[in-house]
């Protein structure tokens, strides 16, 4: 059973899923070399109670906590669960996994939360394979419930189960992948939108905004409610083989990155992180996206949930 967990790299992720974790009952130490990160947490971590809160996930009476810690020893101690959230390199990922391999127990089941590096590539870097884990959460943890699972060549079973069962526990949903593939299911979905958006863009068929009111209030309110295979029973496989016989031959196919992304990069504009991406943004409307977002995504998921109905 696991009852304390450890995360390393707190990052965007880092802070709620100790706080999702948390209210499951878990006892939570999350660590970051950087003291700015760690500062920077602890103002994520309020905001994200706050919104565990309008989700109404109690967790008085459960144990749950989190502590934040500088000291890589002082974060694995006793862990049962070590979970690995530091940037999609794979090198500094194994140097993560060399530095914890003499100060955790042989029992300790090491789940990364990379977003596509593959669970086997990873596994090349710690002593016991069989007690590692693909753990992939979605941005933002606290109010998105699906977690992927996934195995390496080398995870035994037990570990797999182990981490879906836990994932139960905490009133969440485990996705168990039946092969280790890079990007893993949601990435390689979102990514292959992302692809033909931005070529759509890129050779004038659209702009950013209009592809954005297409996207959200077409087949994503569409796909809240109705997942991509029932979409396609609702749609008719007779009518999926029509389009798609003419339509496939037409979509975006390209290998490489996108020159408007090489663009964008060279120019200096990252996004919101550098206040200017594919849209400007100020300091007061950057302070007022996370929010207004969180508040948007709750309000969904009670919708699904049958909460507010």
């Amino acid at each position: 059973m696991i009852k304390r967990t450890a995360i390393i790299g707190l990052g965007t992720m880092g802070p709620g899923m100790a706080a999702r974790l948390a209210r499951g009952g878990v006892e939570v130490v999350a660590y970051d070399i950087a003291p700015a990160a760690i500062e920077r947490a602890r103002g994520m971590l309020g905001a994200a109670e706050g919104v565990l809160d309008s989700l109404e996930i109690d967790g008085t009476g459960k144990g749950g906590s989190v502590r934040l810690t500088d000291v890589l020893e002082e974060a694995v101690a006793g862990a049962d669960l070590v979970i690995e959230n530091v940037p999609e390199k794979e090198e500094i990922k194994a140097e993560v996994y060399r530095s914890i391999e003499g100060l955790i127990s042989a029992d300790t089941i090491v789940a990364s939360d990379t977003s596509g590096i593959p669970i086997t590539k990873l596994q090349a870097h710690i002593s016991n394979p069989a007690r590692m884990v693909g753990m992939h959460w979605s941005n933002p943890p606290h109010i998105i419930p699906m977690i992927e699972v996934i195995g390496g060549e080398a995870t035994s079973p037990e570990t797999v189960q182990t981490i879906r069962d836990f994932i139960r526990s905490l009133g969440l949903l485990p996705v168990l992948l039946k092969k280790d593939v890079p990007g893993f299911v949601e990435n390689r979905v979102l990514y292959a939108l992302l692809r033909e958006v931005v070529d759509l863009v890129e050779r004038g068929v659209i702009e950013p905004e209009d592809i954005d009111t297409c996207v959200s209030w077409g087949i994503g309110y569409k796909l809240a409610v109705v997942g991509p295979m029932a979409l396609l029973d609702m749609a008719g496989m007779d009518i999926y083989h029509s389009v798609s016989s003419f339509l496939n031959e037409d979509l975006c196919d390209r290998k490489d990155v996108a020159p408007l992304v090489q663009e964008q990069i060279a120019a200096g504009k990252l996004g919101i992180k550098s206040g200017a991406g594919l849209y400007s943004y100020t300091p007061e409307s950057i302070a007022r996206l996370q929010p207004e977002r969180a508040r948007k995504l709750v309000a969904i998921r009670r919708i699904l949930e049958g909460k507010d109905q």
